[in-house]
């Protein structure tokens, strides 16, 4: 059910309780079955605005009623017709609207151009920043993404979740849910005590520089190369991990101290990307919970214990009974005792729910741990846990940089998140130089670093999260197609009308003039944000926003071709400055939503 009502409802509410009130009284006077509520729906929009409501359900009803008396009626379809037909006789031509229809048992109303046209403008310049958004709907739901693992380099890979992941966030504050922002990081495991190994036995009391990421990542390369070059060592590995397991206080203080040294590096990319967590939850903090867990699936028959032999296992399709392989077997922890992700994620999700009461709790992890997660999901179902229906994988394909460059961590060939940042601001730098020369040095830098984090994000949010990205750097800072910069640039040149115009926003007004088709294309465009969001939210597609966001630039640019403002007569130029004021909010709304900064000038 959507979280919101459509505009068109929200802004005509008065004259749709009008016109709900005078159909119930048509029906009265016609005998006809009541009903409890009309659903209204948007009339497509063909150059005007309208709401429709259909009488399938009236005729149907009425059928049904007189089924034992003689007199017959028509077929339901035809009779809807002459219901909606008498209706639209006896409403006439209501105030606020310019006309009435009946179509194939529908009633369409349609708007007053000019009255509408100032509802939305009005609407948007009221709400501001709330404009587009829904009111709170008391519902929680978590959203957990970006995952990286300490003691090695923050990449690109991270990329997709974590940007993915904090626009779903957003979308679903705007549609009204409460959101609990989730990230749950790696540091545990084998990856970290080889790093351990690595800089007790060679780079002891040495401290990362300013540039924490790529060091740590460095260190861990250089421990597996070591490793790779001579295997016998892994023995000491070992003898650190075994330490490590036991609590020995000098190991795990090391630990605690290199892990806030990766936690750090993590934070600030987080604060360059805008990006922020309520609750962030570690592999540390599930692994013992997890193992309880896993006690509890063996004590209730649902896992098998092989150990020494073999794992703990769950046989899913054996304990539901299915025939056919679907779920497979769940390793839930290794023979000699050790945790596995699935043994920290079963855990995991039960620590969420004890903690928070979510109608929903997502995962934003890529696609390759689909049948991971469904295995994790069912197993949680199995043990009788009824919220493990509410836990949700929405999965995401990888980023693909230019050369299809591969990343691995452990051989140290990755492109670090921070570099690529580097190189879209320098990018995005020398278009600032082109554009607009006399700017400052510091303003200049400041638009790159929007412009260039903007072009880094809208490419990998304009895509079908299920299909593969591949970066191109000339589409990503286009300012001439769709792309962050082209977005940014109509944002700025609203600004730039306003600011030319000397004076506050005009006071509300209706039109005067019969308003140009770029007008109209403009304002249905700002009319839509309210459902595409609800829409966005719902489908976990934040495209639609991207698409949207471009529209409404491209429309606005369209306008600005086809509509002189502040050149036009008085009553054209206020309404004219109104709908640029109102396009420009919109515009930076969208861009909020897409975690892309709007800046007034480029």
């Amino acid at each position: 059910m959507r979280a919101s009502r459509d505009l068109e409802s929200l802004m005509f509410e008065t004259e749709q309780k009008i016109i709900e009130k005078k159909i119930q009284d048509y029906y009265r006077d016609n005998s006809l079955p009541e009903l409890d509520e009309f659903k209204w729906v948007p009339v497509p929009f063909s150059g005007e605005w309208g709401i429709s409501t259909s009488f399938f359900q009236t005729a149907a009803l009425e059928a049904r009623q007189r089924a034992n008396i003689e007199q017959k009626l028509p077929p339901v379809p035809q009779r809807a017709q002459e219901i909606a037909a008498g209706l639209a006789d006896y409403l006439g031509t209501p105030a606020g609207f310019s006309r009435v229809e009946a179509v194939k048992g529908y009633i369409n109303l349609y708007f007053s151009t000019e009255v509408y046209s100032a509802r939305v403008i009005d609407l948007v310049l009221e709400r501001g920043q709330s404009f587009g958004c829904s009111a709170p709907n008391d519902k929680l739901v978590m959203v957990e993404f970006s995952q990286p693992n300490t003691h090695k380099a923050f990449h690109v890979a991270h990329l997709r979740s974590m940007i993915y992941g904090d626009v779903l966030c957003r979308l679903m504050e705007c549609a009204g849910y409460g959101v609990v922002r989730a990230n749950y990081y790696g540091d545990i495991g084998l990856h970290v005590i080889k790093w351990l190994w690595n800089y007790i036995k060679y780079h002891a009391g040495e401290r990362p520089t300013e540039d924490a990421t790529r060091w740590m990542g460095d260190m861990y390369a250089e421990a597996t190369r070591r490793l790779e070059e001579n295997p016998d060592l892994e023995s000491e590995v070992r003898d650190i991990y075994a330490r490590w397991d036991e609590g020995d206080p000098e190991v795990v203080a090391l630990w605690q101290e290199t892990r806030q040294w990766s936690l750090d590096g993590f934070q600030s990319m987080y604060d360059i990307l805008d990006i922020h967590f309520d609750r962030v939850y570690s592999n540390s903090e599930a692994e013992k919970p997890g193992k309880l867990f896993v006690d509890e699936l063996i004590e209730n028959g649902i896992a098998e214990d092989e150990r020494p032999e073999g794992p703990v296992i769950v046989r899913i399709d054996d304990q539901l009974g299915l025939e056919k392989e679907k779920y497979r077997v769940l390793v839930i922890l290794r023979s000699d005792g050790t945790a596995l992700y699935s043994t920290e994620d079963l855990a995991l999700a039960r620590i969420k729910f004890r903690e928070y009461p979510l109608e929903k709790s997502f995962y934003v992890v890529d696609v390759r741990q689909s049948l991971h997660f469904q295995q994790v999901f069912k197993t949680l179902e199995i043990a009788g846990y009824p919220w493990a229906t509410k836990c949700k994988h929405l999965p995401y394909e990888l980023v693909n940089l230019p050369g299809n460059v591969v990343m691995a961590s452990r051989e140290g060939t990755v492109v670090l998140l921070e570099d690529l940042i580097r190189e879209s601001t320098s990018r995005a730098l020398e278009l600032v130089e082109q554009k607009n020369p006399q700017l400052a040095s510091e303003k200049k830098e400041e638009i790159a670093r929007a412009v260039g984090i903007g072009a880094i994000k809208f490419p990998l949010l304009s895509r079908e999260s299920k299909k593969v990205v591949t970066f191109d750097w000339e589409q990503a800072l286009d300012f001439n197609g769709q792309a962050a910069p082209y977005i940014q640039y109509a944002h700025v040149r609203a600004n730039s009308i306003l600011s030319r115009s000397m004076q506050p926003i005009p006071a509300p007004l209706l039109p005067q003039h019969v308003l140009e088709p770029s007008e109209v294309e403009l304002i249905d465009y700002l009319s839509r944000m309210s459902a595409e969001v609800v829409r966005a939210s719902e489908e976990f597609k934040p495209l639609i926003i991207t698409n949207l966001a471009y529209n409404t630039a491209r429309v606005f640019n369209e306008f600005y071709m086809n509509c002189p403002v502040l050149k036009a007569e008085p009553h054209i130029r206020d309404f004219r400055l109104r709908l640029v004021a109102a396009t420009k909010q919109v515009l930076a709304n969208e861009l909020d939503l897409l975690g892309i900064s709007a800046p007034e000038i480029m």
